[in-house]
């Protein structure tokens, strides 16, 4: 069994997100020994983001010798998540969505007739057989019951993009309020890694 952990903060060792899906990865791996796990640090290896010129390579024109390199890395990253049967990912709440380096990931995995495909009855996912566990941290609170809750705009997107591609084995471990002082930040941390700590196995 495979594992993809993506991480997406820039507050490299300072970031809720990450030790939370830190904490989701030791938990499977706790749990299943054999589980063989790729890491990726959408940071420290970002992925351009997409121009016209990616648009027309994906469209069958001839690529500049210059996107080479960008293109191999876009087959490798979504043959990572085509092959990963679970994929946890950190993802921060960054100006009220998701950080630029994720939506650049996301652009590389949401592929036309390789993740979902369109028929006369609209879109299909094809990756339906994935489990996606994400970790969010906000600075703030954006429940439903909440005055900001029209600005959430992580959770919803990623419920929509992944549900497109067919995901429905899909679960959200949230750290809220991490900006609202130390005591906030702590006992949301502390809330986040208990909850990672009874996920079920993989």
């Amino acid at each position: 069994m495979k594992l993809l952990h993506i991480d997406s903060s820039v507050l490299g060792p300072h970031s809720v997100s990450r030790q939370v899906s830190a904490a989701i990865v030791d938990r499977l791996r706790q749990a299943t020994p054999s589980l063989e796990v790729v890491y990726r640090d959408l940071t420290e290896t970002p992925l351009a983001h997409l121009s016209g010129s990616h648009l027309a390579a994906a469209q069958g024109a001839p690529a500049p010798a210059e996107l080479g390199p960008d293109l191999t890395a876009s087959e490798t990253v979504l043959n990572e998540f085509l092959d990963a049967d679970i994929v946890v990912i950190g993802a921060p709440m960054y100006n009220f969505t998701i950080p630029s380096q994720l939506k650049a990931w996301i652009d590389r995995v949401l592929v036309k007739g390789k993740t979902f495909k369109y028929d006369a009855s609209g879109p299909e996912g094809l990756v339906g057989d994935k489990r996606v566990i994400v970790a969010i941290s906000r600075g703030g609170h954006y429940g439903a019951e909440t005055p900001y809750a029209a600005g959430e705009h992580l959770e919803t997107y990623l419920r929509w993009v992944f549900g497109f591609m067919g995901i429905t084995s899909l679960e959200f471990i949230s750290a809220d309020g991490v900006n609202l002082g130390p005591e906030h930040r702590e006992k949301a941390l502390a809330g986040a890694l208990q909850a990672a700590t009874g996920l079920q196995a993989a």
